[in-house]
């Protein structure tokens, strides 16, 4: 069986923190306690004449499983089916690292596996 993943396109990533919350909920996280997705602010900074810097990125952390539970009942990631702008893709690292040569400014998340 291939190895799941997400693949994360954060130039369009509007820092609304949905993944955040919908993680937290699906996990039953307490608050202010860890979680499986972390939305973290690059820049502002300026990079040149009228060229700026600023990206939001949800990076997963060692504490996601891509919602095993959901997942195995066909159901997709919370985080990613609670998206509001569509940055994050479910799939095997086969098919989303394809995706990877389309487009520049994303990033493949791969889980820790237990052996």
């Amino acid at each position: 069986m291939s190895k799941q993943a997400l693949l994360i396109d954060y130039e369009f990533c509007s820092n609304c923190h949905t993944c955040e919350v919908e993680c937290k909920m699906e996990h039953g996280f307490p608050e202010g306690a860890a979680n499986g997705i972390k939305v973290f602010e690059v820049g502002p900074w300026q990079i040149e004449g009228d060229r700026w810097q600023l990206t939001y990125l949800p990076t997963p952390t060692d504490m996601c499983d891509l919602c095993a539970e959901r997942t195995a009942k066909g159901k997709l990631p919370a985080c990613v089916h609670s998206c509001y702008t569509g940055c994050m893709k479910f799939g095997t690292v086969e098919e989303l690292s394809a995706e990877l040569e389309r487009k520049s400014r994303q990033v493949l998340f791969v889980p820790l596996q237990e052996d």
